[in-house]
């Protein structure tokens, strides 16, 4: 990938050696926790934000943190459920313990967890597991993606009418500026399904979908996303165009081309509406 649309940091050979295998370990341990959770009716509670939590949120990440600060006391930690530690550290790690919570209480399986590390600011490492099935897809500086130990890359598709179109929050994209068009390249894609949150972005960079819309984004959801994707070969940005780590919405494609075309129609349908980016509320 071009440094001119690389949002990641380059991982360095000696930052793959320690920092893999400890992807890997958190991965291992948060899993165990949600799995033993899940589909046992576990109690849910309503955030201030209005967006649910669980008991398998908190303890996975609060074991996370765990073992953060146990090998690296030194390292930044940002998560959903636990704030923001050392903001200030070279490295931070970033977590969203269970991305698609909403999947989880209603006893599905479109729900992962995702994990990021970023030096200076930028993600040199991304990590989408997903407990029920055991898998982990692996970004690495958004040089490749590794789902287990094969590497993978997104597929070719270059027009909108031949692509499988996801999306995160379809009511409330459609309440943006660019609805209009995100609900008219929605009606042309071959396929379109709400199967989103980190799941979406998983079928992505597998090669199993071609575009990925999301609204209302905080950092914890967006930072394992960036080496995911871009190591797969995909591009990412904001619904503007903007850089993926500064957005509170995101655009996925594997595609150079068709990500440009999906840019034109939004931005398009933003100035016919007055040019307002913004959208929905974060969740």
């Amino acid at each position: 990938m071009s440094d001119l649309i690389r949002h990641s940091g380059r991982l360095e050979p000696a930052e793959e050696r320690e920092f893999l295998p400890f992807v890997r370990e958190l991965a291992a341990v948060s899993a165990a926790v949600i799995n033993g959770l899940h589909l046992q009716g576990t109690p849910v509670e309503t955030k201030a934000d209005a967006s649910p939590v669980t008991l398998a949120d908190r303890r996975a990440e609060e074991l996370m943190r765990l073992l953060i600060g146990r090998r690296y006391p030194e390292h930044g930690v940002l998560g959903e459920e636990g704030g923001d530690e050392r903001p200030q550290a070279r490295y931070r790690w970033v977590l969203d313990p269970v991305d698609g919570t909403q999947s989880f209480v209603a006893n599905g399986f479109g729900f992962g967890t995702l994990i990021a590390l970023l030096r200076d600011g930028r993600p040199i490492l991304g990590a989408i597991s997903h407990p029920p099935s055991g898998r982990l897809l692996l970004g690495l500086g958004g040089d490749r993606t590794l789902l287990g130990e094969r590497p993978v890359r997104v597929r070719a598709c270059r027009r909108v009418e031949d692509a499988t179109l996801l999306a995160t929050g379809h009511w409330e994209l459609c309440a943006r500026p660019d609805g209009a068009a995100f609900e008219a390249l929605a009606r042309r894609a071959r396929l379109y399904r709400g199967w989103g949150d980190c799941i979406g972005y998983f079928q992505l960079a597998t090669g199993g979908a071609d575009l990925v819309f999301d609204a209302a984004l905080q950092p914890w959801d967006i930072a394992a996303l960036v080496p995911v994707v871009e190591g797969a070969g995909g591009r990412l940005s904001g619904l503007d165009g903007g850089p993926p780590m500064a957005a509170r919405d995101l655009l996925a494609s594997g595609s150079p081309a068709l990500h440009a075309e999906v840019l034109r129609e939004l931005a398009r349908a933003r100035a016919a509406h007055g040019g307002a980016a913004g959208g929905a509320t974060p969740s």
